[in-house]
């Protein structure tokens, strides 16, 4: 193992789908996936292979090239993600579900409530497996928000991509670490004044 995947692993933590809503739609997959590819340009087809399987994606058999097309893929993506205008991030959410239509299904898993999610056809191509099944989540949390609920972290040392789970003031940073570390340098630079 490489020490960029090594440090990609060390990174992702599982992220489990949570009736409470801190995983709202599956939407932490979106921001792991464009979390990892910024951290390693060059991620592989097994790295990216245990990413879908952690969040309970299709189990492709992802090829190297199927790996290189689900990077730059990833791309229009993270291109969303940084968006804060609600209609830009429309018309692109839009022109993604014209592009690769969704196919969406309620579904039952034991235990669990009916949700609605993305079937991806007998031997559906991994690149439109992705982009209908985020176009449709982001579509749907941008619905029921009325916002961008997600965004890069504004901390300066920081870019990781996040999922706004709150429901009051919009969320800036990617966690509550940054989050502290801004606010504990902002106070230094003052009381050094």
């Amino acid at each position: 193992m490489s020490p960029a995947e090594r440090t990609h692993l060390e990174k992702a933590k599982p992220m489990t789908e949570d009736l409470a809503g801190a995983n709202p739609r599956g939407l932490h997959f979106i921001a792991e996936l464009a979390n990892t590819v910024q951290d390693d340009a060059e991620v592989n087809a097994a790295a990216l292979q245990a990413l879908l399987e952690r969040h309970g994606g299709p189990l492709f058999a992802l090829t190297e090239a199927d790996a290189r097309r689900l990077r730059e893929a990833t791309a229009r993506l993270t291109g969303i993600l940084a968006m804060h205008d609600e209609d830009r991030a429309a018309e692109a959410i839009n022109a993604l579900l014209d592009e690769h239509p969704a196919r969406p299904r309620l579904v039952r898993l034991p235990g669990r409530p009916w949700s609605l999610h993305n079937r991806a056809p007998q031997g559906a191509d991994p690149v439109h497996w992705l982009l209908s099944t985020t176009a449709l989540a982001l579509g749907l949390w941008l619905s029921e928000r009325g916002r961008c609920a997600w965004g890069q972290c504004a901390a300066p040392d920081c870019d990781r991509y996040f999922i706004d789970t709150g429901r009051r003031t919009p969320q800036r940073y990617c966690t509550p670490r940054c989050a502290t570390r801004v606010r504990v340098a902002s106070h230094r630079a003052q009381r050094g004044r």
